[in-house]
């Protein structure tokens, strides 16, 4: 499973650790990702997503994963996200 978050692409980056001695060895910054179930109001059901903390804090700021989805850009977004975000725009078109 790949280390990245559904709603923004925030990914795995790479850098140093230094030491004391100004010594440079190889890490890994993982981003702060978590399973979470958010409820989509136009689809009347949940929404299983893997996002960051910081993703989860915009989804609240939105006013929700529904108005996250409407706002965020397609390059941004998996593939599961992008196929709940066509679900919710069908939704919204139909009622």
């Amino acid at each position: 499973m790949a280390r990245r978050c559904e709603l923004t692409g925030k990914g795995v980056l790479a850098g140093n650790n230094v030491s004391h001695a100004h010594n440079k060895t190889r890490r890994r910054f993982l981003p702060n990702l978590c399973n979470v179930t958010l409820m989509s109001e136009t689809l009347g059901r949940p929404l299983r997503v893997k996002v960051c903390a910081n993703a989860l804090r915009t989804v609240e700021h939105r006013g929700g994963i529904d108005a996250f989805l409407a706002k965020a850009k397609n390059a941004d977004l998996s593939l599961r996200a992008r196929r709940f975000k066509r679900q919710i725009e069908k939704a919204q078109a139909s009622s």
